[in-house]
């Protein structure tokens, strides 16, 4: 979702309009015999003006500043498979997208609503934090959980919304670490996370306009957060301009013997995802990227 939340923040602050297309029966066109490019050849023009498309089994998404030619590639598709055109992107894998002024607003609170009526839990009662402050989870806690593929099928549909909600990464990844073996204690936990969800439904990420993409990084770790391990909690945020484009919370693989050995687990993994991003955006018509 990375790749998709970049496309859409270059196409607001170059003010170009998102096309989605939708291929009927993908899985029919399973067989290839022409060649296939993944970037142009030495000896075929190549325009300054990039066409960029987002392609995610048989989604795609098409943007770029010469409408010419994306009319034109529309045309070439459309001889090749049967496609439906679905008009300037509004939803696309399950997230709503909402024009405003100076942007757009990414949400998936269709998607949270059926969450909520599925759960079968009263979360009626407001919550502030996605979890209790100050609560440490363990793998011993009190009985089991009486319905543990429920509490799975839940935190499941949880992770599918951090796709917008980076607030619940932390939760959501802390829940996870219970699927194979949850307790009444991680049940309590889960409906306090649901509970927060239910007061805010409709809140997203805001990608807006900026004059200058600058991008920028933050990362934090949170020294032996696990009581059963003793290991730390990697988190880190990027912004492209003023909008989020990539975030995560994850567990480190080893234990760290000091906050600043955590730290810096957590400082290598935000430069691994930032070399990937900006190999990404080069490639979408960013050379010169700025850094912060």
């Amino acid at each position: 979702m990375a790749t998709s939340r970049c496309l859409i923040a270059l196409a607001v602050t170059n003010t170009w309009v998102v096309h989605q297309l939708d291929i009927n029966n993908a899985f029919l066109y399973g067989d290839l015999t022409e060649e296939m490019y993944m970037k142009i050849p030495d000896e075929i023009p190549n325009p300054d003006n990039k066409t960029l498309v987002a392609v995610y089994v048989d989604d795609i998404l098409i943007t770029g500043p010469d409408t010419t030619e994306i009319t034109a590639l529309k045309t070439h598709l459309y001889q090749k498979f049967i496609i439906k055109d679905l008009g300037e992107l509004s939803y696309f894998l399950g997230i709503e997208i909402s024009r405003v002024q100076n942007g757009v607003i990414l949400t998936q609170s269709k998607f949270t609503r059926e969450l909520l009526a599925e759960c079968g839990m009263d979360v009626s009662k407001s919550v502030k934090t996605p979890l209790p402050v100050k609560i440490k989870l363990t793998a011993s806690d009190d009985e089991p959980y009486a319905d543990p593929t429920k509490y799975m099928c839940l935190v499941g549909k949880l992770n599918f919304l951090t796709h917008t909600r980076p607030d619940l990464s932390f939760a959501v990844q802390t829940l996870s670490h219970f699927m194979q073996s949850s307790k009444a204690s991680h049940q309590q936990a889960l409906h306090h996370l649901l509970r927060y969800v239910a007061h805010t439904v409709g809140q997203g990420i805001s990608i807006n306009s900026s004059l200058e993409l600058v991008l920028q990084a933050y990362c934090d770790s949170d020294w032996a957060a696990c009581p059963d391990t003793r290991r730390s909690v990697t988190g880190y945020v990027m912004l492209l301009g003023n909008s989020p484009i990539s975030w995560k919370s994850k567990k480190q693989s080893t234990i760290s013997r000091s906050s600043s050995e955590a730290e810096c687990r957590a400082v290598a993994a935000a430069a691994s995802e930032i070399t990937w991003l900006v190999r990404l955006l080069q490639e979408m018509g960013l050379p010169n990227l700025l850094f912060n």
